[in-house]
């Protein structure tokens, strides 16, 4: 289904026009808003020319290993639009805790910190030296309730799996491949309950990737998922039939 007002009318599933209507749409507090901004502006301005290991399918605009933090912030960091979305989602569902597939600077990674501080935010991130300014960022914004995992996907998940963590919201903004992105998808999956969401960022960036998304909507677990172009929402609802909305942001 499509549909094209951001409101959410048109929408005939009660618990999609809500999503769309009360938590996309939810304003959230504008001294945290300042607060991230603010770190972005700082990271934009960082000069710093750092070592970028890419573990995964590597960013499109930046080839060289070599990247001023700057560039990074600029071009890989989730804009503002989205970080306040992520934002509204984790403080819905983000309970008990929140799994962050790709850290980068931590841009949103401290969106939904903020709006979640009961929840512990575990953020995995494969390259030591980004790793080192998202928590250079997350102490000078004075959060303390994020867990960051330096390492490999593959690496750190069973870590995940032998704390019993249940993440009530899963990012997963890292990889953006096909196989892999299925195969974290899967992972998340499993750990996930039937309260859970799992956002996928990056759904169209690529042909794999269109392809990847077509298989999870397709998953036997899931009942529901939104397509709002830039990411895709997978839901695992009970006593839903199952749809895939396609919602203008």
């Amino acid at each position: 289904m499509f549909s094209g007002h951001r409101k959410g009318h048109g929408i005939h599933s009660p618990f999609v026009f809500d999503l769309v209507s009360r938590i996309m749409r939810n304003k959230i507090d504008q001294d945290i808003v300042l607060k991230i901004e603010n770190i972005r502006k700082k990271n934009i301005s960082d000069d710093r020319i750092i070592s970028v290991q890419d573990l995964g399918g590597g960013s499109s605009r930046m080839k060289n290993s070599l990247r001023r933090v700057s560039d990074i912030a600029a071009y890989s960091a989730v804009p503002r639009k989205y970080g306040r979305l992520l934002s509204n989602m984790a403080s819905e569902f983000g309970k008990p805790d929140i799994i962050e597939l790709g850290t980068s600077l931590g841009i949103s990674t401290m969106y939904m910190a903020t709006a979640s501080p009961g929840s512990v935010v575990h953020t995995i991130e494969g390259c030591p030296s980004t790793a080192e300014i998202a928590k250079e960022n997350f102490e000078y914004a004075g959060i303390n309730n994020v867990h960051l995992i330096n390492g490999s996907f593959d690496d750190t998940i069973p870590e995940l799996r032998k704390k019993s963590v249940k993440p009530g919201l899963v990012f997963i903004d890292g990889n953006h491949r096909k196989e892999p992105t299925l195969k974290y998808f899967e992972e998340m999956a499993d750990l996930s309950d039937k309260n859970s969401v799992i956002i996928i960022d990056d759904i169209h960036i690529s042909e794999e990737m269109e392809e990847a998304w077509t298989l999870i909507k397709k998953h036997k677990k899931v009942t529901l998922t939104v397509d709002i172009f830039r990411m895709g929402f997978v839901f695992f609802r009970e006593r839903m039939n199952r749809y895939n909305y396609v919602i203008k942001y």
